[in-house]
């Protein structure tokens, strides 16, 4: 699959994505202590139907013996770092700290975003957590040019998190996106020097996700079962200190 798109295709993810950052914003919107994280992925999936986009988490598998995931948004709280199941009937809390990860397609092309909010008032720790987190994202992006390399993003990003001590994760990364949800290149978070060869190109679309963690960057892979009244699927998630 090829990691560059044309101009018109292009054209067709803004518009995608729009949709996309839209319905992110209802859900963000709705975050309060009480709401249950299946009414936003309610929410968020709603929205994108109405807008002629379908979600593409929805049924996503990695490899074909995974089970479907089973909601339209990734809700994860607290100590999960991704990949929790939107439609699980649980009631934020006050001071909870909630990532969703959304992405939809759109006249057959993918878009993905994500962001994490607070509960109402959070501690100090968790909002200094998040502020270092977003301002390593959009330095990262920033720092994305053609002719610069898949490295780039992750020294910058370690420029930021490194002085406060924080964990970035290592088994989770960025990616393309467009033609699939995930797409080469694979961009880690975190300097790797045969990245060096790995070239950012014109019309290349990327998705880049630094995850960031209070203390080590470890995580531990669980199986859960989805709690909805009518599927059983077991999901995979992951799990580190936040």
């Amino acid at each position: 699959m090829a990691m560059t798109k044309t101009d018109e295709e292009i054209d067709v993810m803004r518009r995608g994505g729009k949709i996309l950052s839209d319905a992110l914003r209802v859900a963000v919107e709705m975050v309060a202590p009480g709401v249950k994280l299946s009414e936003l992925n309610e929410a968020a999936e709603d929205y994108m139907r109405a807008q002629g986009a379908t979600p593409s988490f929805l049924g996503y598998k990695t490899t074909k013996h995974d089970p479907p995931f089973p909601s339209a948004v990734c809700i994860s709280v607290n100590d999960e770092i991704v990949h929790g199941c939107g439609n699980r009937p649980i009631p934020l809390r006050k001071g909870d700290v909630v990532g969703l990860d959304i992405g939809c397609w759109y006249e057959g092309f993918c878009t993905d975003m994500a962001v994490t909010v607070g509960v109402g008032e959070v501690s100090d720790e968790a909002r200094r957590l998040m502020n270092v987190t977003k301002e390593a994202c959009l330095r990262a992006v920033a720092g994305i040019r053609v002719g610069g390399t898949v490295a780039d993003v992750g020294r910058i990003v370690e420029e930021v998190v490194h002085p406060h001590g924080y964990g970035i994760i290592r088994s989770l990364v960025g990616h393309g996106v467009g033609h699939e949800v995930h797409e080469d290149p694979r961009i880690p978070n975190f300097y790797e020097s045969k990245n060096e060869r790995i070239f950012f190109v014109e019309n290349m679309c990327v998705a880049i996700e630094p995850m960031i963690a209070l203390g080590s960057y470890e995580v531990t892979y669980f199986l859960i079962m989805n709690p909805t009244p009518k599927a059983v699927t077991p999901m995979l998630k992951t799990k580190t200190s936040v």
